[in-house]
């Protein structure tokens, strides 16, 4: 077992054990609810709040199990397609909230008292930390453990150097071209540009510095695709560039996967008293085009030393 191995084994217990406090605040936000002891969230009727925050937990469990899957030995025998995929998805999600919530708790960005009662009762200083912790920790966790548990289950995809595989195709650095300029449009509305912009003052501290953090790691995914699939032979060795595109182009595909229905929705429907920051035709095609850029990079990625494979033969790409 050498030293990313056992930092992996220590990533994936920690981020199970650092999501636990999550899972027992928001139960007791349920029963609470249910029992008339806790007040319901803002704008939350009783049925509305258990079943949002049931869901929350649910998806907190999962997430529990996914990083025990990637240190206990039945993990190894989950599909493999299936375990990557959700790996992927997973810590894209949260490379992307990590830095948020830790420049958030520096910055004060958002403000003001968290609040989830309907009499305006504010969120205890310790509750609030201990879940954010739990998004951080998780989000630390996985970062390590997915690419250690993806390295010892399909270890020929992380050997070599930089160069030693397949070289570039015209799809991929279309890809690595599309990605970039997803990060650089980000990167200019974090920075404060209003182009593309129709709702000027609803862009907050917090959605700039989202946008931003995103924008970098839309940056990250194509660097590193581009390093790996370029087909020039370097002393790197393949790993690092696979870890961080691995990271970045899932955060491309989950946060946009996630906003693009968002943004559907509120174009399509209307919704009373919802509006988002950016024009939302500009932000449907950003969103569009970051989740086929990142499936399609992630796909060089594993491509670039031959996919993911068992003893039975190939799994398809990611």
């Amino acid at each position: 077992m050498d030293r990313l191995d056992r930092a992996g084994r220590l990533g994936a217990y920690g981020a199970a054990l650092v999501m636990t406090p999550y899972v027992l605040i928001k139960v007791s936000w349920v029963v609470g609810a249910v029992a008339g002891l806790l007040p319901i969230g803002d704008g939350f009727g009783l049925a509305g709040w258990v079943v949002l925050n049931t869901a929350t937990i649910g998806m907190a469990g999962l997430g529990i199990v996914m990083a025990l899957a990637l240190v206990r030995p039945w993990g190894m025998r989950l599909p493999g397609p299936l375990v990557a995929f959700l790996a992927w998805v997973g810590s894209g999600f949260l490379v992307a909230m990590l830095p948020y919530a830790v420049l958030d708790s520096l910055l004060g960005v958002q403000g003001g008292e968290q609040r989830h009662g309907h009499d305006g009762a504010a969120m205890p200083g310790w509750e609030a930390a201990l879940i954010q912790t739990s998004f951080v920790g998780m989000g630390l966790g996985l970062a390590v453990a997915v690419p250690a548990y993806l390295r010892r289950r399909w270890p020929e995809v992380f050997a070599g150097r930089v160069g030693d595989g397949r070289g570039s195709r015209r799809r991929t650095l279309s890809a690595v071209g599309v990605g970039a300029a997803i990060g650089m449009v980000w990167l200019y509305w974090a920075i404060g540009g209003t182009a593309g912009v129709a709702h000027p003052a609803d862009r907050g501290a917090d959605w700039r510095l989202l946008s931003g953090i995103c924008g970098l790691w839309a940056f990250t995914a194509s660097a590193a695709t581009w390093a790996v699939s370029r087909g020039r032979p370097t002393r790197l060795p393949h790993w690092v560039p696979l870890t961080f595109g691995w990271l970045g182009t899932g955060s491309l595909f989950a946060w946009s996967g996630w906003k693009l229905p968002l943004t559907l929705y509120v174009q399509l429907g209307h919704p009373a008293g919802t509006s988002l920051p950016e024009n939302l035709t500009v932000a449907a095609v950003l969103h569009t085009a970051a989740v086929v850029a990142g499936t399609v990079m992630v796909s060089a990625l594993v491509r670039a030393r031959g996919g993911l494979r068992t003893p039975d033969g190939p799994h398809p790409s990611v």
